[in-house]
């Protein structure tokens, strides 16, 4: 068993995204030291892709700066290997599915294993063409996460009862972003989930301020909060980590 389920253990996770390399691989690590000392229970990274086409223009942005200064698959490999010599937090990787297949599965996800990476999440990957990229994870003990999106009803047992690690929910439709207020039914969209899934859910999105993710954390078993980190990251530059870290802490202490 890898170490997902740590982050969920008698508690509300609190699950922050930053991208490798944004705005240098030194700042992107310490970025995610503040998280982990901020009170995070999972990290995810992005591996930055030129055409991210979940991301909002704040993450897109934060793709654009990491790809410019020659951030790759094998750099990001290494930020998680740092991270991973600092910590036992667990460690998702955030990607699309071309950089994936472009590294081979097989290496991909025995470079998972070897520095201690335990899922991957592809927004991009349609739940039928999943067991492509899951098979060959599952050999190396690599949980390929879920996701289940407000469109995704009908689908939600199918996906749900196949689940690993933690299911990804998706507060909204759209693109990743910061929201003033999320609309959706999640409440419904939750209870079908827990009907079904074997693991946690986690629900992302939109969520940015300590108020929505306190609400979010009643229905779910974690908060995924990703563009409010990246926006203190392209503000800050080098001195974002002090601002992460309070940024984090107040989320984090929403939904204790």
């Amino acid at each position: 068993m890898n170490k997902i389920h740590n982050a969920f253990e008698n508690k509300k996770a609190f699950i922050g995204f930053l991208t490798a390399g944004d705005p240098t691989f030194e700042d992107s690590y310490n970025n995610i030291m503040a998280m982990v000392k901020g009170g995070a229970d999972l990290i995810e990274i992005g591996i930055p892709f030129s055409d991210p086409i979940a991301e909002g223009p704040v993450i897109q942005e934060a793709n654009i700066r990491a790809l410019s200064k020659g951030m790759t698959t094998d750099r990001a490999f290494e930020l998680a290997e740092k991270v991973r010599q600092s910590t036992d937090i667990p460690i998702c990787f955030m990607t699309y599915l071309n950089p994936v297949f472009k590294y081979g599965y097989d290496r991909f996800f025995a470079r998972c294993k070897e520095i201690g990476v335990d899922g991957l999440i592809c927004p991009d990957m349609p739940f039928e063409e999943k067991h492509e990229a899951a098979d060959v994870a599952q050999k190396y003990g690599i949980s390929v996460i879920s996701l289940i999106a407000p469109t995704s009803e009908e689908r939600i047992k199918m996906i749900a009862s196949e689940a690993e690690g933690f299911i990804y929910i998706v507060s909204s439709m759209g693109v990743t972003g910061v929201r003033s207020e999320i609309k959706t039914d999640l409440g419904h969209i939750m209870e079908a989930v827990k009907k079904y899934a074997k693991v946690p859910a986690a629900i992302g999105f939109g969520i940015s301020k300590p108020e929505q993710a306190k609400k979010m954390s009643e229905l779910a078993d974690g908060v995924i909060v990703g563009s409010a980190i990246v926006k203190l990251v392209a503000q800050y530059g080098s001195e974002a980590p002090e601002h992460i870290y309070e940024y984090v802490k107040s989320m984090k202490d929403a939904i204790r």
